[in-house]
């Protein structure tokens, strides 16, 4: 489970909590990444090859029309709350609705803003945004730095410690990781750190004793906390799956009725329910939520399996998304690529170079059950061994590595 603090809505609790802040309940999960916007496309062009990228425009030809968040002022905010209270606005908007545009708009205001008149919320927000853009190394600077200066207050070194614990669980820095989580569990207690400490522990080794231990810390928590209950379900929910359990698809529901706009939580449940051979729930779950890449992506494998007559159109599109995406050098995250080239496109060979790529920047279950299935189907037993190598040195045993574990 994954941490957005300030930039995915926080408000404090109550003006004498010194620490953490509440999380919106609808936008707190993973940093994702959308590379696209979705393009219509002719019925008949959509069992075609994909339409060659125009670069040829008339002056006066509209070619898209931004939103009206985009037309932002010509000077940025004048004080550094109210550039944060921006910022914070466009990444927002960015994890609900999965556009990447709104992390451009983000860019361009720090872009303006002088490093002098930088402050701790909006260092945080920075390391999100550029975690967001897969920055992971800067993001990490920016966290440590906070962590490391003594004048930070306790609030925003909180939030620092919480999403920079998050940025090593992403990448497999395990030991980092529940140092962090750790911390975050003796300076405030309660449902965020222990679903913290469970994610690391069930992923090196201890996932039974991690899930028995939230799921009865999470029964005994106040039903008026309920951003502390959705993070806490979310985190089962992850754990579940990893064991093999059906409670899994009970705790993403439970999470989705009280946030429908959770796209991590949504995409989680797709690939649950993609692997049990669901495919018509696929397509409902998905239905509407073609802009999101990884979405898309489970959306097309569903509906190429049910024989779907919309699943030309869909894949075409999604060529034709990638397509543009690489040419731009805006290919944020290369699972959902890998992906198609693997499910749809049965392109082993071009699955294996970005699930490999991948990989060495983030190393979540997905991303690692991707890539096993990549080397084998390629035929590469040296990637394959390296990744059970990894995963033997942290004890991970997971019910969706059909691969590695019996």
């Amino acid at each position: 489970m994954t941490t957005c603090f300030e930039s995915c809505g926080l408000r404090r609790q109550s003006d004498s909590d010194p620490g953490l802040t509440a999380l919106h309940p609808a936008l707190r999960r993973r940093a994702f990444s959308i590379v696209a916007l979705v393009t219509a496309l002719a019925m008949e062009t959509a069992l075609a090859a994909p339409a060659a990228i125009e670069t040829e425009f008339d002056d006066q030809e509209i070619l898209i029309t931004l939103p009206s968040e985009a037309l932002t002022p010509d000077t940025p905010p004048d004080s550094a709350p109210a550039l944060a209270d921006q910022v914070q606005a466009f990444l927002l908007q960015a994890r609900s609705q999965g556009d990447p545009r709104y992390l451009g708009y983000a860019q361009a205001l720090f872009e303006r803003w002088p490093e002098s008149r930088m402050t701790d919320r909006l260092k945080i927000l920075r390391a999100t945004l550029n975690q967001s853009l897969h920055r992971f190394e800067s993001a990490r600077e920016e966290l440590t730095d906070i962590l490391n200066e003594s004048n930070s207050n306790r609030q925003q070194v909180t939030q620092a410690r919480l999403t920079l614990a998050n940025l090593e669980l992403v990448q497999g820095h395990y030991e980092s990781a529940h140092s962090h989580c750790q911390q975050l569990a003796n300076d405030f207690p309660g449902l965020i750190a222990a679903s913290c400490l469970a994610q690391v522990e069930a992923r090196t080794g201890h996932a039974e004793t991690a899930y028995q231990s939230l799921h009865a810390q999470t029964r005994q928590s106040p039903a008026s906390d309920a951003t502390s209950q959705i993070w806490a379900l979310g985190t089962l929910a992850d754990i579940a799956a990893q064991l093999g359990r059906p409670e899994a698809e009970q705790h993403w529901r439970q999470v989705l009725a009280l946030a429908p706009d959770d796209l991590y939580t949504r995409t989680q449940l797709a690939d649950w329910l993609l692997e049990r051979g669901e495919n018509k729930a696929v397509i409902k779950l998905t239905d509407a939520y073609e802009q999101v890449d990884s979405l898309a992506v489970i959306r097309a494998i569903a509906m190429k399996r049910h024989k779907h007559t919309d699943a030309g159109r869909l894949s075409a599109m999604l060529e034709e998304r990638f397509t543009e995406a690489r040419w731009r050098g805006t290919l944020l995250h290369q699972r959902d690529l890998a992906r198609y080239a693997l499910e749809i496109e049965g392109d082993a060979e071009t699955a294996l170079t970005h699930a490999l790529a991948n990989w060495q920047d983030q190393r979540e279950p997905l991303d690692t059950r991707l890539l096993l299935r990549a080397a084998e189907s390629a035929g590469n037993d040296p990637v394959a061994a390296d990744v059970r190598a990894w995963l033997d040195k942290h004890d991970q045993r997971d019910a969706r590595y059909p691969e590695v574990r019996s």
